[in-house]
């Protein structure tokens, strides 16, 4: 997918260094590597980024399907010929853009194999299919994410490949900052926003329940916007925080109840 910079910065509160650190990965054209759980500010940090540097960014969501196909291109039919199509990888170091590769530990192995040359010295890209290596743009930018935590032993990266990357940790904002997004990003009141953000910290620290993912910033967002559209305050949290946590029942009438005290 290719994301056009919009002419409005996008909104984005600093936690750590992590903007002067990827101004630095820029400058010296080192990939990039941003690594937290989901919800944490990644995409949009990188969107920031490209906002500020004034880049094209490119972003692909990976999955389980995504091949070096998918990335670097392939042969289609048009009309009576057959012609080449580059995909947005080649797009990218061609044109000198930055390219997000979201939740990289997803795509297949041959992924992985396909940028190695693009994340040393060499900044190139080899198209088999072509027979072709191309040197990247000055400007190019690879940058990736993944989630350490999400299905911890199937879905990692290995350590051959992390140490191509500049890295950067992505958390849970503190309270008062986290506070200040959901404000900024809703025009929530104040007092609503110390509401949610305390709800997701109480969740956050339930270890017990042993939940795949527990509240994101993002959600307690999507609360915080149905709840200024004129939703109620509960139900808001319900559909917007709890739901998307879990499946199991119990679980999910302990954490209603657990919401409607505090909200």
């Amino acid at each position: 997918m290719l994301v056009d910079i919009a002419l409005a910065t996008p909104y984005y509160q600093e936690v750590g260094k992590e903007i002067a650190v990827f101004n630095q990965a820029y400058k010296n054209k080192i990939p990039f590597l941003l690594k937290g759980s989901t919800g944490t500010g990644k995409s949009r940090f990188v969107e920031f980024m490209a906002h500020q540097l004034d880049k094209k960014l490119i972003t692909i969501s990976c999955h389980e399907e995504t091949s070096s196909t998918d990335l670097i291109g392939r042969f289609i039919i048009k009309g009576a010929e057959t012609v080449w199509l580059d995909g947005p990888l080649t797009t990218a170091v061609k044109q000198g853009a930055i390219i997000y590769l979201d939740e990289i530990a997803e795509a297949r192995p041959d992924v992985i194999v396909a940028i190695h040359s693009l994340t040393d010295h060499r900044r190139e890209l080899f198209i088999d299919k072509l027979g072709e290596t191309i040197k990247a743009h000055p400007d190019f930018m690879l940058v990736a994410s993944f989630n350490p935590g999400y299905q911890r032993g199937f879905k990692e990266l290995k350590p051959s490949t992390r140490q191509r990357f500049i890295a950067v940790s992505f958390e849970y904002p503190e309270a008062k900052l986290e506070t200040e997004i959901l404000v900024n990003e809703t025009d929530i009141d104040l007092d609503t926003a110390k509401k949610l953000v305390a709800i997701g910290n109480k969740i956050r620290n339930l270890t017990e329940l042993g939940l795949t993912e527990t509240v994101s910033t993002r959600l307690l967002v999507n609360a915080a916007k149905i709840i200024q559209s004129g939703h109620p305050k509960r139900a808001s949290v319900h559909v917007a925080v709890v739901e998307p946590l879990t499946d199991d029942l119990q679980t999910l009438v302990a954490l209603k109840d657990l919401c409607d005290l505090m909200i």
